[in-house]
């Protein structure tokens, strides 16, 4: 699955002149934690968090030094050093680097300009979707040697019992590197007898 088929393409983006107070007016409005800075040929110039904005704004206990700081330009707060990605790129290769570099959106650039964004949410989204989580099923582990055709020898035992098969996984056994785990959605509300079918496989 590529990024395009996730991404968000109504992005609201703002500018860098635009105060932190009309920043934190959409962010409350529209329920996001992210937005993108762009500039008047729509090209990615920074990113704001609500967490930056917590971060440069005074205690709201002070009132008159809070209202200053909301009237600061975004460009005082925004991160320029943002993390991009393109819409042809990897679900998963996404997914990896909002998970190594521990960020909460990637704006998506195509020719330098933002035509999407791609958040934490959606890409759990898109995990539920893929492994068929939120369809009524079952799901089964099963530890097997790592070698070739397991899937396949699997598959061929839950095809005789007429059932669907709606996701797989593989994943390394971390106490045996000379196994790994195979977990299947199947649609089946009592997968029974497809346990033991595989068990006397």
């Amino acid at each position: 699955m590529i990024v395009e088929e996730i991404m968000k393409t109504k992005v609201i983006a703002l500018a860098e002149t635009d105060s932190i107070a009309e920043a934190l007016k959409i962010m409350r409005e529209n329920k996001i934690r992210h937005l993108p800075i762009i500039d008047e040929k729509h090209h990615l110039i920074g990113l704001v968090t609500d967490r930056d904005i917590r971060d440069a704004t005074p205690s709201i206990f002070d009132t008159e030094k809070f209202k200053e700081g909301l009237q600061n330009p975004l460009k005082m707060i925004m991160r320029t050093d943002v993390i991009t990605g393109h819409p042809l790129d990897f679900v998963e290769e996404v997914s990896a680097i909002l998970y190594e570099h521990r960020i909460g959106c990637l704006p998506i650039l195509n020719d330098g300009k933002l035509v999407g964004i791609v958040t934490q949410t959606d890409l759990l989204h898109t995990l539920v979707e893929l492994t068929g989580a939120h369809q009524p099923g079952s799901q089964i582990e099963i530890k097997v040697p790592n070698r070739t055709g397991m899937l396949h020898e699997i598959s061929a035992v839950i095809k005789n019992r007429k059932a669907n098969i709606q996701s797989v996984l593989v994943y390394p056994d971390k106490s045996d590197e000379k196994f790994k785990i195979l977990v299947l959605r199947v649609q089946t509300m009592n997968p029974t007898l497809v346990i033991e079918d595989l068990k006397n496989a």
